[in-house]
């Protein structure tokens, strides 16, 4: 029963009341004096996300490719009085990635809290992808397998320690399965259905799993498709979402409409599928998509 007591069964209601106690009592987040290790930390929701979770008292661990991106982002924080680290990797090299896995668990000893950020996105039919599969393979390499491999190398010591908790950063497209986006989709599904897989195995271990199935966001991935201009929430907002699902540590994040089309998804399968065809052909493909553009987070 005492094993039990201790995994993350009751983590919702435990969360909801420790929300409602910090707002009475002031208390300090979970996250303070926590380790929060942010792939993609340089722009977008990751960036914005790094900012939130230093305000909440963590230690910011800071992962991108681009060194002085990275170190812009480590000044803004440490000239607001938090605290951060930067670290270069590359999440389609295994190697960057296995590196980074033994430097953080050499300074760290264990990362407390993962968000697993860093993605691509292709918005690109099926009819101009026949010739490129490799849209494909770039899409699991950095939205499946980096993440994945990155981690597996911290789940040890975070089981060993009795807890950690991972967000992944996913899509709405895994409830809608949106045209012109299977290449990018697929590859958020399988990271989706992992981090399911992970809470499960990991459970008496008090180590969870957040997929935050996101909608559009207003950030540089969405630079290429003129449909989205204007639409979809700020990176800011969408990092505060983060930070509440690193408290809380939900399950899922998900939307209204995301709900609802998966729950039209399994009731009404074929009507789900006319609807989608119809915006397919109403919503062309973008000229980017036609040029063979590769859009990052």
């Amino acid at each position: 029963m005492s094993r039990l007591l201790r995994s993350p069964l009751l983590q919702t209601p435990r969360a909801r009341v420790a929300r409602v106690t910090r707002a009475v009592t002031g208390a300090p987040s979970p996250l303070a004096g926590r380790t929060v290790l942010i792939t993609g930390a340089t722009s977008g929701i990751g960036e914005a996300t790094a900012y939130a979770v230093a305000r909440r008292g963590a230690t910011v661990l800071l992962a991108a490719r681009r060194e002085e991106e990275l170190d812009r982002v480590q000044r803004a924080i440490r000239d607001e009085g938090g605290t951060a680290r930067r670290y270069i990797v590359d999440m389609t090299d295994p190697g960057s990635v296995d590196g980074l896995v033994d430097v953080l668990l050499g300074e760290h000893g264990a990362v407390d809290y993962v968000v697993n950020n860093a993605g691509r996105s292709i918005r690109r039919s099926l009819e101009l992808t026949h010739d490129r599969f490799h849209d494909f393979e770039r899409m699991m390499a950095v939205n499946y397998f980096g993440p994945v491999r990155l981690t597996m190398g911290l789940l040890p010591a975070m089981r060993a320690q009795g807890f950690g908790h991972v967000v992944n950063i996913v899509t709405w497209g895994n409830q809608i399965r949106a045209p012109k986006f299977a290449a990018y989709i697929a590859s958020k599904s399988a990271l989706d259905v992992f981090g399911r897989i992970l809470g499960r195995e990991a459970f008496f271990d008090n180590v969870t799993c957040t997929n935050m199935r996101v909608a559009i966001v207003r950030t540089p991935m969405i630079g290429p498709t003129a449909a989205y201009d204007g639409r979809g929430e700020s990176a800011e907002h969408c990092a505060e979402r983060v930070v509440r699902a690193l408290e809380d540590r939900p399950v899922t994040v998900d939307g209204a409409f995301g709900t609802f089309y998966a729950a039209f998804n399994v009731v009404a399968p074929r009507l789900s599928d006319l609807v989608m065809a119809v915006l397919h052909e109403r919503q062309p493909d973008s000229a980017a998509a036609r040029r063979g553009a590769v859009t990052t987070r």
